[in-house]
């Protein structure tokens, strides 16, 4: 129970801390690239919140699921779904592809997995 509150805690935080970047960040480091890696810091959160315990592979399973919203966001998906108009649907689902959002993702995932293998060190000693 205590890794659940933990990690909603930190899932709030850094949803906060996407929110403030995206209505407040205009640069051309932050909000490109660091909001990007941290997404993928905060599903990893939002998934410990419900499941807790070790889930083999997860940070590369966040990131096969980040580079799927992103490519669809090539074949315009907010479009063919109809919500173009609905901002914050088109602000969460993105519109626009970039490569680039693709490796931060892999930075921010790499990230994850370093620390799960810090944590299970840990755990066997």
């Amino acid at each position: 129970m205590k890794k659940r509150i933990v990690y909603g805690i930190l899932t709030f935080l850094l949803l906060f801390i996407e929110v403030l970047i995206a209505l407040f960040v205009h640069d051309c480091i932050i909000r490109p690239y660091v909001g990007d890696i941290l997404v993928v810091i905060l599903l990893y959160t939002f998934v410990r919140i419900w499941i807790p315990e070790k889930i083999r592979l997860l940070p590369l399973y966040i990131f096969l699921f980040a580079s799927c919203v992103e490519l669809l966001q090539m074949i315009h998906i907010v479009e063919i779904l109809g919500v173009e108009n609905n901002t914050f649907l088109r602000v969460l689902m993105g519109s626009v592809f970039d490569v680039q959002d693709i490796l931060c993702y892999g930075i921010g995932c790499t990230i994850l997995g370093i620390y799960e293998l810090v944590i299970l060190f840990k755990q066997r000693e």
